[in-house]
């Protein structure tokens, strides 16, 4: 075996790295050799956290890093090779301390207490990646809870997006803006689909949906009964709100025998998958949130656009696309959360902004383009909701329409989606 492990090592420092392009995550910022943690890359299958991976280990330099991918066929899967693996790096690079890059090591049997053992050390950065099921946040083994910094990576995001397609912002007129923001829109931002001619996107989104079901999900959690979970899913991908009774009733419906507790186990896989995200309504009692309807965001927009019927609904899209990006922000500000707002007038704001325990902003969200095709009831909710969560910050998400609109003494401020985006 320690045999097997020099020559992986030596292919390591033998091999070329693969075209790598920038993204805004950087999981250096988080190592600290003072304060040692275990820095596990999450999210999503296919966002690109490998190729995170490989481009800390390019920064670093391949003579202070060590990337090792434990699906290796090469590599078996029981314990003792990682025993072996670290009196073979010990032999190769001594007392050099050294970022261990471990792709897929949950392959391996007590990984987690391996891990430990080396922060344990003081001698080496470790950053991990894998599946999405398998090292998801909520899933971190006991070992490394108080011991890891996870990074949860999303698909890109629009400023990455035009950096994928080697497009500069000051060289783009607005029309050509606006044909990349709506590609994107319809897209989505998963790497190796935003690379692609339109052409092949289709196909690759259905080999990565056939992925996630398989892997993350049936194998994952022993699902016997498939067909349940495929229905949730579209049922999910095909609603703007839901809830545990209503999907349960559903899928009764179809002649699915199914129990309440089952369904609420499989909407807990979907989201620990990081498929879809589910967004509570803003509420003082705590009951009432946990009660009421939760609004669907799902992981990617190109898997909205291809398996359900708001695919040309551009308005749903946004909606999604402004959810994820709130979703970004909080890696910023990690305090940041986000609601929805609804009365009992069925007056409602898509997304509230809450900071700590200060609401900071009303987001409404409308394909619109000019100031006629902005609805009341959209601008009528926002004034609603700045009086009863007395917040002043209003803002109108819209296509391509910029300006200011003044309702019930509130001034709403209108914005493009791309231009909230970039600025966001």
């Amino acid at each position: 075996m320690r045999q097997l492990l020099r020559e992986i090592l030596r292919d390591w420092k033998e091999r070329d790295f693969p075209p790598i392009i920038e993204r805004d995550d950087d999981p250096l910022k988080l190592a600290d050799w003072n304060v040692v943690k275990a820095i596990p890359i999450v999210g999503f299958r296919r966002t690109g956290k490998t190729f995170l991976l490989l481009n800390v280990a390019k920064k670093v330099g391949k003579e202070n890093s060590v990337y090792i991918d434990f699906e290796d066929e090469r590599i078996p899967r029981k314990k003792e090779v990682l025993t072996e693996f670290s009196r073979v790096i010990k032999e190769e690079y001594g007392r050099r301390k050294l970022f261990l890059l471990l792709d897929e090591v949950h392959e391996v049997p007590e990984w987690s207490r391996w891990v430990r053992r080396m922060l344990d050390t003081g001698s080496c950065q470790i950053l991990l990646s894998g599946s999405s099921s398998k090292l998801s946040l909520k899933e971190l083994p006991t070992e490394l809870r108080g011991r890891s910094l996870p990074v949860e990576m999303y698909p890109l995001s629009f400023k990455e997006f035009l950096r994928f397609k080697n497009e500069k912002l000051e060289n783009l007129s607005e029309g050509l803006i606006l044909n990349l923001a709506r590609e994107y829109l319809e897209f989505g931002g998963l790497p190796e689909i935003v690379l692609s001619e339109k052409s092949r996107k289709f196909l690759i989104i259905d080999e990565y949906f056939k992925t996630f079901l398989t892997r993350d999900i049936f194998e994952r959690y022993g699902i016997r009964n498939r067909s349940v979970m495929v229905d949730l899913i579209r049922l999910l991908l095909n609603s703007t709100y839901t809830t545990f009774s209503k999907s349960f009733e559903t899928l009764k419906s179809l002649g699915h025998k199914v129990g309440k507790e089952t369904v609420a186990n499989y909407f807990q896989y979907l989201e620990s998958s990081f498929f879809i995200n589910l967004i509570e309504v803003c509420s003082p009692k705590v009951k009432e949130s946990i009660r009421a309807s939760k609004k669907v965001s799902v992981i990617d927009n190109f898997f909205i656009k291809r398996f359900s019927r708001f695919s040309e609904n551009l308005g749903r899209l946004m909606e999604n696309l402004v959810f994820l990006q709130a979703k970004r922000m909080r890696k910023i500000n990690p305090m940041l959360e986000a609601f929805y707002w609804k009365d009992y007038q069925q007056n409602e704001v898509d997304l509230v902004l809450k900071d700590g325990l200060k609401i900071k902003q009303l987001i409404q969200v409308t394909y619109a383009s000019g100031r006629d095709e902005i609805e009341r009831r959209e601008t009528k909710a926002l004034a609603k909701a700045a009086e009863q969560l007395k917040c002043k910050d209003l803002l109108m998400i819209t296509w391509d329409f910029e300006d200011e609109l003044k309702v019930n003494h509130e001034t709403i401020k209108c914005i493009p989606l791309w231009k909230w985006l970039l600025a966001s």
